[in-house]
């Protein structure tokens, strides 16, 4: 089956967690210590940089009380973009999928919150596997039936993870950052770009290994996610670039927004220059499921009719997954 992507919109909050203030939370962290290790230089929070600084976010409960943006008003603003560079209304609107890793809401659903936050009157549920919803949802997108589909899809991906991060933990502190991603996607009408040859797979026996508890702090085994990470995106992005590589079309690279060391390793293994690996990390951190289709809204004036983006995504579960994103011009 076709799935074309007509529009991608993107939101990240207003407030900045430079590794500045983190050095001024006296963990034991400077910005040369972190950028050495993860490669990041900056990340935004939905939260008050006030209410971090004097609680350090020790009880993740009251963090949904301070927070400035929720879930659905991110999915929203985010939404927002996608539909307006889709050149449709919320109106037209048939069908929204959501999912995140640390919901807002274990009831409703947080695509029922989203949808209610645009004024969208139409099915709504979620698609959830942490860092890979977006992937997991483009998934099961392609698995349904076109008949059985409204003409127009919205798949929102809203993160906070800042609200669920020890602050008095460096290893958290120096990754997460908040942010939300919208794609509108149809599997009849023809769009800039399609979603070729979707893949994901999971390995539960790590379910351990990454976890966000409901009323917890983020906690994971740092060094065999990082090794996880690095093996499987290689693999993937391997795998995309020997099945679509084609004469007069570039290749260009997305990966799962988590480490930029990570995303470096992965294209010196697999051969990627510097001008076709695309990222926001450094400056916007991991924004968890949000992270890489946010690369690739914030380049969306720049794509053209001759690209090709292997987009790879890891996450907990432990879940792995991948697709190939062609823009073919106007629609």
């Amino acid at each position: 089956m076709n799935l074309y992507l007509h529009g991608l919109g993107h939101f990240h909050p207003e407030n900045e967690i430079t590794s500045a203030f983190l050095e001024d939370l006296d963990i034991g962290t400077t910005d040369a210590w972190i950028m050495e290790r993860v490669g990041i230089r900056s990340r935004r929070t939905t939260l008050p940089l006030d209410y971090i600084r004097a609680t350090r976010n020790r009880d993740p409960r009251a963090a949904q009380e301070a927070t400035l943006h929720t879930n659905a008003d991110a999915g929203r603003r985010a939404a927002e973009m996608a539909l307006t560079r889709a050149g449709i209304r919320a109106a037209d609107v048939g069908l929204v999928m959501a999912g995140s890793s640390a919901m807002d809401t274990a009831t409703p659903a947080e695509a029922c919150n989203v949808a209610r936050a645009l004024g969208i009157e139409a099915t709504a549920f979620d698609v959830n596997s942490a860092c890979t919803s977006f992937f997991v949802q483009l998934h099961v997108l392609s698995l349904m039936r076109p008949d059985a589909l409204p003409p127009f899809v919205l798949v929102v991906v809203p993160e906070a993870m800042t609200r669920a991060v020890d602050y008095s933990d460096r290893t958290a502190a120096v990754l997460w950052g908040d942010g939300a991603v919208a794609a509108v996607l149809s599997t009849s009408v023809p769009g800039p770009a399609r979603i070729l040859d979707v893949s994901l797979a999971s390995s539960p026996e790590g379910a351990d290994r990454v976890v966000v508890p409901r009323t917890g702090h983020f906690r994971q085994d740092g060094r065999v996610v990082q090794m996880f990470a690095i093996k499987k995106t290689a693999q993937l992005l391997s795998e995309l670039q020997r099945g679509h590589r084609q004469e007069g079309r570039r290749l260009h690279f997305v990966g799962h927004q988590a480490n930029g060391r990570m995303l470096d390793t992965v294209c010196r293994q697999c051969g990627i220059p510097g001008d076709h690996h695309h990222s926001n990390v450094e400056w916007y951190g991991n924004t968890a499921g949000a992270g890489a289709a946010s690369v690739l809204s914030m380049r969306w004036e720049s794509w053209t009719a001759h690209d090709d983006v292997a987009v790879v995504g890891v996450g907990a579960g432990l879940t792995w997954a991948s697709y190939l994103l062609r823009f073919e011009g106007s629609a």
